[in-house]
């Protein structure tokens, strides 16, 4: 065999090996057989043709092997960098803004974040609440009597009614939110009636979360997850993503998440599953996306807050007991289903006008038996616990649809946003309740068969008990001029608000509301220089107002909608990767109140009720240093009675709005091995009144969390494993108050899980 054949048939084996290691058989490669003789003759003399020692040719293969696995590990280790940076903690300044669309935080005069699906995955996050503990904004708390979870932004209620999904209200799963379903969750603090509309549920003063589905990426994904939480809970997720057709116009994704099992509180028990599927289509001018999605959560046995609003005021805050106690009752349960989607259209007419509809809807089944513990005694830790069984339905449909139009006059960039939205919402319900409660202790609790003789309606067969109609046409104009250094913008939504309610059972009209408001928004956002921005905002909240009862002198008047109003001045800073921000904000609110009618002995209902929060909010997020990144900052709130019922809490701290709260995630590629990232956060919230006249408060609290996780490859595919521990110390803590609902902390919780990115 000549010098030149065995050289040939060297490289191809090399070239073969490295085919092979990297799964690719080169469809180049040439047998020895088909390679033409050059000029001269394979037999030369050898004079002519030099032969290769033993030894040289030893070299040669081994030279070549060094190489090819020196190209093998290299993009092994490129593979693994790929995927650790893919499941890296990503919160981003921008997100949906409404009536504005999707704007960058840096170019608009208002505060939000989003928070991505990789930290949703990492942390195992089970509920919106998961997620939401990552914010320094934010706190979870619970619902009266069952297991919803409400969430306090700026120190108002946020209910989960009113989380809205692609910019739309009403479509949301109202008490417990799976947010596996989504690719991010978004936060914007502060009032947002001109932005989004009257939220229906009457809340989303100090701001509202807005959920994106997850839809196809830009590169394929199959992902299995299999993961696991104390006490004894297992469950998984399917992830799968394609695109396909001509310039990859068509896309879909479907994702398929659960968990059952006990939680770290005993004898409490959570059945999870969500589904979602979404498709798009996209060409040079058009856009369309739909998602439909399913969720089911159950609950049994759960844990629910405890009512303390009857307790005297001399009373202390009672005493922590263990994080991983379970006053509730083994009969108590919830079990809710809703099936809900969007559709989302836009189209560009020519390069300056675009036109857009969404549209949504979520039909909802919940079922529930709750134990509802009421505090009498905050020392011994007596109460009485009451039994209520509840069947709730919902169907409602949103739309929104709209006209972005650029144009220029003068030196004056235009950007005019017009359109308008509707909200339907219709709910039938039925409850049987005792109304005697049973004795009961939070530190020794005891069982009881619950007698629900009360009842208002057919559980089997709920009735029709509201129906709701929000109208509004909106209009807006940001200019923006000094080379865009500076955006002014100005603007404002006409609301009409409907709203019936119906007797329980015999479906009879009690009250009817109708009216109507403007809400209006001022805006200024300022560049001094690049990649900051001086902002400043005038923006109100509303909600329906009230239709006054027969009990009242004023019986069946009707108040016009709340207005409360918002001044908020602030700084950023983004260069991409890292950013900051600062806010100063006062939200003043007016709500209802009964008040003497002179001397007659009979009461008047007002709408003179006013609360008032001052703060300020400081977050960072991003890059600090190479491999270590950073989220999280801090809220300061002052939140005031400012006017209440014959003056007697005027200038009192509202029940259960913490003085202060801090988090801060932490993440820390670990340079010495590919793939290893140590992760750490810290939950602090201060102290809280217990009561309106503010002789006994909860006090502070802070919980870490430590976990890590790793990836690597198996057979050149990237496998993540990821180990968490919640509050590392099981420290034993209220943690929140809010509307007199004691809720207690988190126990200690172990959370495991594999990713698998086939």
């Amino acid at each position: 065999m000549s010098f030149r054949v065995f050289c040939l048939n060297t490289l191809c084996v090399s070239s073969l090996l490295a085919g092979i290691a990297e799964g690719v058989f080169f469809p180049g490669y040439v047998q020895a057989e088909d390679i033409k003789p050059s000029h001269k003759p394979v037999h030369a003399p050898l004079s002519d043709t030099k032969q290769p020692s033993a030894g040289q040719t030893k070299k040669t293969i081994q030279g070549q092997n060094k190489q090819t696995t020196d190209t093998v590990a290299a993009k092994q280790e490129d593979l693994v960098v790929k995927a650790s940076r893919s499941n890296r903690m990503y919160v981003t300044n921008g997100g949906d803004l409404g009536v504005l669309g999707h704007k960058k935080g840096l170019d608009v005069p208002f505060n939000i974040r989003s928070y991505n699906s990789s930290l949703i995955l990492n942390q195992q996050s089970q509920t919106l609440g998961d997620v939401l503990l990552n914010d320094p904004t934010v706190r979870t708390t619970m619902g009266y009597g069952n297991y919803a979870q409400l969430f306090q932004i700026r120190g108002f209620t946020l209910y989960g009614d009113d989380i809205a999904i692609d910019g739309l209200y009403g479509v949301t799963p109202r008490q417990l939110v799976s947010p596996q379903l989504y690719d991010s969750v978004q936060v914007l603090n502060g009032a947002s009636a001109f932005l989004n509309g009257a939220a229906p549920g009457g809340s989303a003063i100090g701001g509202n979360v807005n959920l994106i589905p997850k839809r196809a990426a830009s590169t394929d994904i199959t992902r299995v997850t299999g993961d696991y939480t104390s006490s004894g809970q297992g469950g998984g997720a399917f992830d799968l993503s394609r695109r396909f057709g001509k310039d990859r116009a068509y896309g879909f994704r479907f994702n398929a998440a659960g968990m059952d099992g006990e939680t770290p509180i005993k004898g409490e028990r959570h059945d999870d599953i969500a589904l979602g599927g979404s498709f798009d289509w996209h060409n040079d001018d058009t856009r369309i996306n739909m998602n439909m999605n399913y969720q089911k959560q159950q609950v049994f046995g759960g844990r629910s807050a405890i009512i303390v609003s009857s307790l005297a005021t001399d009373m202390p805050t009672p005493k922590a007991t263990s994080s991983s106690k379970n006053w509730g009752q083994r009969w108590a349960y919830t079990d809710l289903s809703y099936l809900f989607g969007t559709l989302n259209i836009e189209h560009d007419f020519g390069e300056h006008i675009t036109t857009y509809a969404k549209f949504g809807a979520q039909s909802g089944n919940e079922m529930g038996n709750y134990a509802t513990t009421t505090l009498s005694n905050s020392r011994t830790g007596d109460g009485s616990v009451g039994a209520m069984a509840d069947a709730y339905n919902v169907m409602n449909e949103a739309t929104q649809a709209g006209v972005r139009a650029h144009v220029n006059t003068g030196f004056i960039k235009h950007e005019i946003n017009a359109g308008g939205s509707a909200i339907w919402e219709e709910s039938d319900a039925a409850y049987a309740m005792s109304l005697v409660g049973e004795s009961g202790n939070i530190y020794h609790p005891t069982q009881f068969t619950p007698n629900e003789t009360f009842a208002g309606g057919n559980l089997r067969n709920p009735g029709r008990v509201s129906w709701n109609k929000l109208y509004s046409l909106f209009l807006s104009d940001t200019m923006t001029f000094w080379h865009d250094r500076i955006a002014l913008t100005g603007g404002f939504r006409y609301q009409d608000i409907l709203s019936d309610s119906y007797n329980y059972g015999s479906g009879s009209l009690l009250s009817h509301y109708n009216a109507s408001a403007f809400s209006p928004v001022i805006g200024l956002v300022v560049h001094p220089v690049k990649n900051v921005a001086l902002y400043f905002n005038r923006i109100q909240g509303l909600s329906a107002g009230t239709t006054v009862g027969s009990t009242y002198v004023n019986a069946g008047q009707t108040f016009a909608p709340y207005q409360s109003t918002q001044y908020e001045v602030g700084a950023k800073y983004d260069v991409g990767r890292f950013s900051a921000g600062v806010a100063f904000f006062q939200t003043s609110m007016p709500y209802g109140m009964t008040e003497p009618y002179g001397d007659t002995g009979e009461s008047i209902y007002t709408q003179s009720g006013k609360q008032r929060n001052r703060g300020m909010e400081l977050t960072f997020n991003g890059e600090i240093l190479r491999g270590l990144r950073f989220n999280g900052g801090l809220t300061l709130i002052d939140a005031k009675q400012v006017h209440t019922a014959g003056g007697e809490y005027n200038g009192k701290t509202v029940i259960g709005v913490p003085n202060y709260t801090i988090n801060g995630n932490l993440e820390y590629d670990v340079p010495f091995v590919k793939g290893l990232t140590l992760v750490g956060r810290v939950v602090s919230t201060g102290k809280q009144q217990f009561n309106n006249v503010n002789s006994a408060h909860l006090p502070a609290w802070s919980r870490f969390d430590l976990g890590a996780r790793y990836t690597f490859l198996v057979h050149n595919k990237p496998l993540t494993a990821r180990f968490e521990v919640d509050n590392v110390g099981n420290q034993r803590y209220w943690a929140s108050v809010y509307q007199s609902d004691l809720v207690m902390g988190d126990p200690q919780t172990f959370k495991f899980s594999v990713s698998a990115d086939l």
